[in-house]
C-alpha cells in the first residue's frame, strides 16, 4: 500500500478530518452524545488509518509506544485527579458541583476534564493495542 499514491493522496486528506471530528466529538460530549470513549477511538482509528497507509516504521516514528503509555498513565491521573479534587473540596469523589463557585459551572469542568481522561486513555491503548497486533508478525 505503499507505494499506491492514490490512497496516500485520499488518507492525507482524511486523517486530518478524522482528527478534527475526534476533538469535536470529545469537546462538544457534555452537550451532545459523545465524549472521551468515542474520540479516543475515533482519534486511534484515524492514527491507525495512518499506519496502515504509510507504514508501521513511520507511525511509531511519530508517536513511540513510550509516549503512548505515558498519555493513557496521564489520563487516568486527569480522570482520577479530578475526582480527588472533589474530595479535598470537600465534597463526594466525582461531585463536579466542588470544582468551581457555581455548581453548573463546576459540572461542566468535571465532566470536561473527566472525558478528556477518557479519551487520552482510550486513544492510546487503542494504539499500543493495535501496535502490538502490528509489531506480532515482525519478531
Amino acid at each position: 500500500m505503499k507505494d499506491n499514491l492514490i490512497l496516500r493522496i485520499i488518507a492525507k486528506l482524511l486523517i486530518p478530518m478524522i482528527i478534527l471530528f475526534a476533538l469535536y466529538v470529545q469537546f462538544h460530549g457534555d452537550y451532545s452524545p459523545g465524549g472521551g470513549f468515542q474520540a479516543g477511538v475515533i482519534f486511534s482509528s484515524g492514527f491507525i488509518l495512518y499506519m496502515l497507509i504509510f507504514g508501521l516504521d513511520t507511525a511509531e516514528a511519530i508517536v513511540p509506544s513510550g509516549v503512548l503509555r505515558v498519555i493513557a498513565s496521564l489520563g487516568v491521573l486527569v480522570y482520577a485527579g479530578t475526582g480527588m479534587v472533589s474530595l479535598f473540596m470537600g465534597k463526594e469523589f466525582l461531585n463536579y458541583s466542588a470544582l468551581a463557585e457555581s455548581p453548573t459551572t463546576g459540572q461542566h469542568i468535571g465532566i470536561i476534564m473527566v472525558e478528556l481522561g477518557v479519551g487520552m486513555t482510550v486513544g492510546a491503548i487503542m494504539l499500543l493495542i493495535f501496535y502490538a497486533f502490528a509489531n506480532r508478525g515482525r519478531e
